[in-house]
């Protein structure tokens, strides 16, 4: 497990890896009427294609403030943030819708599934964005779902599935589309031990096994040991 500290560029990859994230001088400052909230502080670093990053630190330390950014859901004040090449910070808000439907899928912490549509239909919501015709979707719904082990529970409704199962349809939600980047805030927060486990388990398959690459945010130290490295973030800064 490798920790990130202060560095000009913290690294989140083995030297000859692809950089799918590059995170430069990023700031992030609130209003909150006259009054200015600093959230991130010169943010610097590097992530690999394939890699899972855990994102550590206290509230109000700039976790998902991070997430957010790198998801395109939030702009920087200053700085730029390039994924797979391409800089987010300076997309509109139309191309941003398009390229997050791409590239990005995101895991809550309380699911977000819509409570009148069935698991299948949750899954499906991103990919009706898309080109793809009713078959092609249900083939991709059906794939995801095998991932998360639930093709026993597509026609349920979110009220008839346990917490941890409803997590696992909100990941395959999350990776229908085969997104670039699976970005997941504090997936676990809700859930009993058991079912927290199973989830870090199949975040872990997805990046192992998938080659997936994954941000998570998380307090948990044990859910962080999951991961290939651990950023810490402190008012906005890197810390020991």
């Amino acid at each position: 497990m490798t920790d990130l500290v202060d560095t000009d560029v913290a690294r989140v990859q083995p030297s000859t890896s692809k950089t799918l994230v590059e995170v430069r001088d990023v700031t992030k400052t609130y209003h909150r009427g006259s009054v200015e909230i600093p959230v991130l502080a010169g943010v610097n670093f590097d992530m690999a294609a394939g890699e899972f990053l855990a994102l550590m630190g206290p509230s109000g330390s700039g976790k998902t403030t991070m997430l957010n950014l790198v998801a395109g859901l939030d702009s920087p004040t200053s700085g730029s943030i390039l994924v797979d090449g391409e800089d987010v910070t300076r997309m509109s808000a139309r191309q941003l819708a398009t390229w997050r439907a791409r590239h990005v899928g995101f895991v809550f912490q309380f699911y977000n599934l819509l409570p009148v549509l069935t698991a299948f239909q949750n899954v499906e919501l991103p990919l009706l964005l898309t080109d793809l015709s009713k078959k092609q979707r249900r083939e991709h719904v059906m794939t995801a779902m095998e991932v998360v082990a639930l093709t026993d529970r597509v026609d349920h409704f979110p009220n008839q599935l346990s917490g941890g199962q409803q997590q696992r349809v909100g990941i395959a939600r999350a990776i229908v589309s085969d997104p670039t980047i699976i970005l997941a805030d504090e997936p676990t927060g809700d859930l009993d031990a058991q079912s927290a486990k199973e989830i870090l388990t199949l975040l872990q398959r997805l990046n192992q096994e998938f080659q997936k690459t994954i941000i998570l945010v998380t307090h948990d130290a044990h859910a962080a040991e999951r991961a290939h490295a651990i950023m810490h973030l402190d008012k906005g800064v890197f810390t020991r």
